[in-house]
């Protein structure tokens, strides 16, 4: 579940517009979109290849709508979270199958309605999160904290304590806080 979870966190960062690090962040689109999908996808080599446009563009659509679910379960409307999952669930008919890879364990997969990439990683990632939500879970998902920055993540760390996106939004406004209290007249 975990692998789908930080699947769900890279669409949403790569592929969908808003702040990034203290900066304005524009996703790619077009002719780039492709590669941004391949790049945020944990393809495996059996899979390594060259993602589909229209597959790209169902993904970066997914990203818009996965946002909406990060967003509402980071200011407190479960409800609303759940309702925009369980929408993401029916779409793709998200269902459970084990697969079995040569030289791997079976594995569980959550497949769509039909076994295109692009269904399959969206049924994947709405499936992780209603797994997030419905259970002790749904307070790990966030969004960065930092000023300026609205990417969202999964928090993995012992105590629930995360705050940020990453170690620079961390340090940012770690920095920032110090040069604050240093500098108490600005």
């Amino acid at each position: 579940m975990l692998t789908l979870l930080d699947a769900a966190v890279s669409l949403v960062n790569a592929l969908t517009d808003g702040e990034r690090q203290g900066r304005p962040y524009t996703a790619p689109h077009g002719d780039r979109l492709p590669e941004a999908v391949h790049e945020a996808l944990p393809l495996s080599d059996a899979r390594d290849a060259a993602i589909d446009p229209d597959h790209a563009a169902y993904l970066a659509r997914t990203a818009q709508q996965l946002r909406e679910v990060f967003d509402a379960v980071d200011t407190g409307r479960t409800d609303n979270a759940a309702e925009l999952v369980n929408g993401l669930l029916r779409t793709t008919g998200a269902r459970p199958q084990l697969d079995h890879v040569d030289g791997e364990p079976w594995q569980v997969h959550f497949h769509g309605t039909t076994d295109t990439l692009a269904l399959g990683w969206s049924a994947g990632c709405a499936t992780a999160l209603a797994l997030a939500i419905g259970s002790n879970l749904a307070g790990r998902l966030g969004v960065c904290t930092a000023p300026h920055c609205d990417r969202v993540y999964v928090d993995n760390s012992r105590n629930a304590v995360r705050h940020f996106c990453s170690n620079a939004c961390r340090n940012r406004v770690k920095a920032a806080a110090f040069r604050a209290r240093n500098n108490p007249q600005s």
